[in-house]
């Protein structure tokens, strides 16, 4: 992971014009973040997260589904890209051509060691402050999930699955019907 420290917080402006070089470029509170291409769990896992979400959406029409890179613009100066998003159907005007215009109903990450701190200290903060009703942080090295869910402005303390544990289900009160094994993500 590199940060670019500055005294002058950088925008949106800036980052639209930041390379198109096969990295994760985000601001977060107008600093710079870039992270390499992941590595290959990383993205099974993804695709595994973003194949379930999307057919569970499409059948029932509940959402919209997105995953890296798109942008989500929280402000001029927080601009992230989330490993999976998904927009509730009743929220679809925050999907712009460009970009997610504020925050999305479920946001997920995969964690790497490069973005552990960032996922699970800075984006946590971030999405909280921006009212993302959940949040699943997912560990690849650890075979678990954290589900932070908005409590009264807070996220309360996380729910935590793992392949440990038997029948570990993921579901959501964001989906209604959504249920998802660990087992299945991590496969």
């Amino acid at each position: 992971m590199t940060t670019t420290t500055s005294t002058v917080k950088l925008t949106y402006d800036e980052y639209v014009s930041f390379p198109d070089d096969g990295k994760c470029h985000e601001l977060i509170d107008g600093e710079h973040y870039v992270t390499p291409a992941p590595l290959t769990k990383h993205q099974r896992i993804s695709v595994n997260l973003v194949a379930a979400l999307h057919h569970h959406c499409k059948q029932t029409k509940q959402g919209h589904v997105f995953s890296a890179p798109t942008d989500v613009k929280f402000t001029e100066t927080d601009v992230v890209q989330p490993d999976v998003l998904l927009i509730a159907q009743a929220r679809s005007h925050l999907i712009t051509r460009e970009n997610i215009q504020g925050p999305p109903d479920l946001l997920i990450e995969i964690v790497s060691e490069s973005t552990r701190r960032r996922d699970e200290r800075l984006k946590r903060t971030l999405y909280e402050q921006h009212g993302v009703k959940e949040y699943w942080i997912v560990d690849p090295e650890l075979d678990s999930v954290k589900i932070y869910r908005l409590h009264d402005g807070r996220y309360a303390t996380p729910h935590e699955l793992t392949l440990e544990q038997p029948q570990a289900i993921i579901t959501t009160p964001l989906l209604s019907g959504f249920s998802f094994s660990l087992a299945d993500l991590f496969a």
